[in-house]
C-alpha cells in the first residue's frame, strides 16, 4: 500500500542517523502510526543502546494509544537477548493492529523468529515493503551477514589525465593532493561511517598518511595496512598507537603492542585471509584507499562492493596511472571543480 511505503521511507530517513555509531548493528528506524498520523518514532543511535522499536515505544507515555496502531520498522525486530532485550517481545506486549517490516533479518539468531513472536501475539505482520531499498540502506550489514566478509569500498583520487600519483622515479617521498579541501572533508566524513580503512605498504612509505578523521566529528576507523616483509618505517604515522591498527605480514619478528597488532597471514591467499580475519573481528566495512597494487588486487579478484573515484581538476602529465576501471558510474557529484564518481558492484555497466 502507498501509505506503507510512505512510512517506510520515514523509517529509512531515521535509520540513516545511526550511520556513524550503530555498526556492527544495522541502521534501523521505527515509526508508530495511528489514524494516518505519526504518534512516535525512534532510531538505533548507538551499538549497545536501545533499538529503534524500543526508543519509539518508550517515547509514548500513555501506552493505551497504541491500541489499533501500526508499527513500521525497516528490519525485522530482534528475537534474542544481546546487549538489549528482544524488541519482538516488547512489541508483543502491546495491542498493535499491524507491524510492517521492510527486510527480514539475515542474522541466524533472528531469521524469522521475530516475525513469529509478533504473529503469535495476534498481531498482523506485513513484510517486504521497499525491500530492495532497505537492503541498499543496510548493504554493509547484509554483505557482512550473507557473504561473511566486510563490505568493501574502493576509493582513490585521480587527475583529469588519469594519474593517481606523481612520477617518483627520483624516489620522492611526499604527498601530493589531487582534490580540493572540500573533498578532503568529505573523505574524512566517509571515514567516520566505516569500521576500518586499508592502505598498502607503498602508500604508507610515500604519503605517510594518518588515516584519521581530523576534519570531521566522529570515531577514527581501525587502520589496516599490509607489510609483507616489514618495510614500513617505525616513524610512520599509522604506527603511532593513537588508534587501533592492524598490520598483516609474514615477518615473524614484528612485535605487537598496545593498539598495534601484527597478524601473520599466507600471502598466497592474501585477500581471502585478510577478509576472513576482519569478519571474525566483526569489522563490517572497509575503505580501501590504495595504492595502485592493492586496489588492482581487489578489482581483479572482484572483491569490491562500492567504488568512489575522486577526479581532481589537475593534470600531472606523467606519473602513476590510476586503476583501469571500465565501468559507468551510477552517480556523479560535483564539488567546486572536482567530481566524485560512485559505482556499485550490484548495478554496474561496462564502458565498452
Amino acid at each position: 500500500m502507498m501509505n506503507d511505503e510512505f512510512y517506510m521511507q520515514r523509517c529509512f530517513a531515521l535509520a540513516e542517523n545511526g550511520i556513524q555509531y550503530a555498526a556492527p548493528n544495522p541502521m534501523v528506524g521505527c515509526v508508530v502510526v495511528k489514524n494516518n498520523e505519526i504518534i512516535s518514532e525512534g532510531f538505533h543511535q548507538c551499538c549497545g543502546q536501545n533499538h529503534a522499536e524500543r526508543n519509539a515505544i518508550l517515547r509514548i507515555s500513555n501506552k493505551s494509544v497504541l491500541e489499533g496502531s501500526t508499527l513500521y520498522v525497516n528490519l525485522e525486530p530482534c528475537s534474542h537477548y544481546g546487549k538489549t532485550p528482544p524488541c519482538a517481545d516488547l512489541i508483543a506486549e502491546y495491542p498493535f493492529e499491524r507491524v510492517v517490516v521492510c527486510n527480514l533479518d539475515p542474522n541466524p539468531l533472528v531469521a524469522g523468529r521475530g516475525i513469529k513472536k509478533i504473529e503469535d501475539a495476534g498481531i498482523s505482520v506485513t513484510t517486504g515493503v521497499l525491500e530492495q531499498e532497505g537492503r541498499f540502506l543496510n548493504r554493509r550489514f547484509f554483505t557482512y551477514m550473507e557473504q561473511q566478509r566486510p563490505y568493501i569500498i574502493l576509493k582513490w583520487a585521480q587527475t583529469r589525465d588519469g594519474f593517481m600519483d606523481i612520477d617518483r622515479t627520483d624516489n620522492t617521498q611526499k604527498s601530493y593532493w589531487i582534490t580540493n579541501p572540500k573533498l578532503k572533508c568529505e573523505v574524512h566524513k566517509w571515514r567516520t561511517e566505516e569500521a576500518a580503512i586499508m592502505v598498502g605498504t607503498q602508500t604508507v612509505i610515500n604519503d605517510n598518511p594518518m588515516l584519521t578523521t581530523r576534519l570531521w566529528s566522529g570515531n577514527n576507523p581501525i587502520r589496516i595496512s599490509i607489510d609483507r616483509s616489514g618495510r614500513i618505517p617505525a616513524t610512520a604515522n599509522i604506527l603511532d598507537k593513537s588508534t587501533p591498527t592492524i598490520i598483516y605480514t609474514e615477518n615473524k619478528n614484528l612485535q605487537s603492542s598496545n593498539n598495534l597488532q601484527y597478524v601473520l597471514i599466507n600471502f598466497d591467499n592474501m585477500l581471502n585471509e585478510i577478509l576472513t580475519d576482519l569478519w571474525n573481528r566483526k569489522i563490517q566495512s572497509v575503505i580501501v584507499e590504495g595504492g595502485l597494487q592493492l586496489l588492482n588486487t581487489f578489482i581483479q579478484q572482484g572483491l569490491w562492493d562500492e567504488a568512489r573515484v575522486l577526479i581532481g581538476n589537475k593534470m600531472f602529465g606523467k606519473g602513476l596511472k590510476a586503476p583501469n576501471f571500465p565501468f559507468v558510474p551510477n552517480s556523479v557529484k560535483q564539488i567546486d571543480d572536482d567530481f566524485i564518481c560512485s559505482y556499485f558492484a550490484i548495478n554496474i555497466q561496462k564502458k565498452y
